[in-house]
């Protein structure tokens, strides 16, 4: 098999799963924590708090970068299938003009704020380059398919807009309208998701450095709240039309 060919069937085969991501993060960050030397931190709670604040700030911009994306999209483009690639309408406008692959680079950030909140630099190096090897081949294959199906007008495109870091020289707004409703509807898994990786990291940070299971009010506090807040607006989508749009994925 050609290396591009084989190449994109990898890339196809890992899209498919991305969406298990979290869960080998997850599973990486115990002994990560667990052999974390954290004596650094011993009398020094404004390190703690500023490292929290930093991982803090990195990953709510991995979720304003996927909102912007996908508070602009209209229903005939790609980012909500998990079989397979499909794609009516090519998104090139707005921040699609800065940058191919914005759910990607969100992704990233969102993610990667919970890796540095583990205060281990070499555990962030390697998801960073973990991440890369899996997503470039899923970006590979999404854009092959793209090319196919749109030809000339994709490839003209492609050429000059950066694939994962933005470049905002050639921007263009979007007539789409940034929609509130659709940010409510689609993403409301991932910023739980991404509370619970906080309170993941920090329970057994504690566990680690004390040598005692402790479970925090805070922490059933912030678990409830995400929780709660999630299946409030998974049943306002699945149960009632107030966040249905008509032109909206």
């Amino acid at each position: 098999m050609a290396l591009v060919h084989s190449l994109e069937k990898n890339g196809n085969f890992l899209f498919k799963y991305r969406g298990q991501i979290p869960v080998v993060l997850f599973l990486m960050a115990i002994p990560a924590i667990y052999f974390t030397d954290y004596e650094f931190l011993n009398g020094n709670e404004d390190s703690k708090i500023l490292l929290t604040i930093v991982a803090a700030i990195i990953s709510f911009s991995g979720q304003v970068i996927r909102a912007i994306a996908i508070g602009t999209s209209n229903k005939h483009t790609s980012g909500r299938n998990t079989k397979e690639q499909v794609a009516e309408a090519l998104n090139t406008k707005g921040i699609y003009s800065t940058v191919r692959h914005p759910l990607y680079l969100g992704n990233y950030f969102m993610w990667i704020g919970i890796v540095v909140y583990t205060f281990n630099i070499w555990f962030v190096l390697v998801i960073s380059l973990l991440f890369w090897l899996y997503y470039e081949r899923i970006m590979f294959a999404e854009e092959r398919f793209l090319e196919r199906k749109f030809g000339d007008s994709y490839v003209k495109w492609s050429m000059n807009v950066p694939a994962f870091w933005p470049s905002f020289k050639n921007y263009e707004k979007t007539p789409i309208p940034f929609s509130m409703k659709t940010i409510m509807r689609r993403e409301y898994s991932g910023i739980t998701a991404t509370i619970l990786g906080f309170v993941f990291i920090d329970f057994f940070r504690d566990w680690f450095t004390t040598g005692e299971v402790q479970w925090k009010v805070n922490h059933g506090i912030v678990v409830v709240g995400a929780l709660l807040i999630s299946l409030v607006f998974r049943t306002l989508k699945h149960n009632t039309k107030i966040l249905f749009e008509e032109d909206r994925s």
